[in-house]
């Protein structure tokens, strides 16, 4: 990890520490050289989480991280691609995307970090909201059914789909590395905390 980006431009307690730290010691404990990771994001909270990395990396439009990631593997299918993004970045405007990558089986990992809600601009209702929550978005409460990420990838078939919470950074790592060493798509959704925002815990 680079030295001169260490301030960290996260909220305290943000799950974002536990899945950074997470995917810095799988990718320690599998080896694998800086020159040969890629780390994607879109837009949101964790889209920093890249340049706290020293490896390769590019932060992408909104809802864009699964594409380039995508032709990054075509381009180099020797790198280790690693695309990361939040539920609002993943599951609402970047959906298609994610499906179709699943679908294709293109050799990256995806992990969307899933604090149920559009936390970068101050707590707006995501996909994966619960309904009657009520946020900046739907202050009389949410009326729309949550998204089921992972029932959803297995309907399109991808064999490697997990939830996993952040606060379990052993089983998160774990995860994180099976999903790497997997020859295929790979999905992890994260179970976020945000304590800014997600006030429903």
């Amino acid at each position: 990890m680079r030295t001169n980006l260490m301030k960290f431009q996260w909220c305290p307690w943000c799950g974002d520490y536990m899945i950074h730290m997470a995917i810095k010691q799988a990718v320690q404990e599998l080896n694998i050289p800086k020159h040969n990771l890629v780390m994607v994001t879109g837009i949101g909270c964790n889209s920093k989480m890249n340049q706290y990395f020293d490896c390769y990396w590019a932060e992408t439009l909104h809802g864009r991280g699964v594409p380039f990631a995508t032709g990054v593997k075509l381009a180099n299918p020797e790198l280790t691609v690693i695309s990361v993004s939040g539920d609002g970045d993943t599951y609402g405007i970047g959906l298609g995307h994610l499906l179709n990558a699943a679908r294709r089986d293109i050799n990256i990992v995806h992990i969307t970090c899933d604090n149920e809600n559009y936390a970068l601009t101050t707590g707006q209702a995501s996909p994966t909201t619960p309904e009657e929550i009520k946020t900046k978005s739907t202050p009389q409460g949410n009326p729309t059914r949550p998204l089921d990420p992972i029932a959803l990838l297995k309907a399109v078939g991808c064999e490697s789909v997990t939830s996993v919470e952040d606060k379990d950074i052993k089983l998160l790592k774990e995860t994180i590395m099976e999903a790497i060493q997997h020859q295929g798509f790979s999905h992890v959704n994260v179970q976020q905390t945000c304590p800014s925002w997600k006030k429903w815990e």
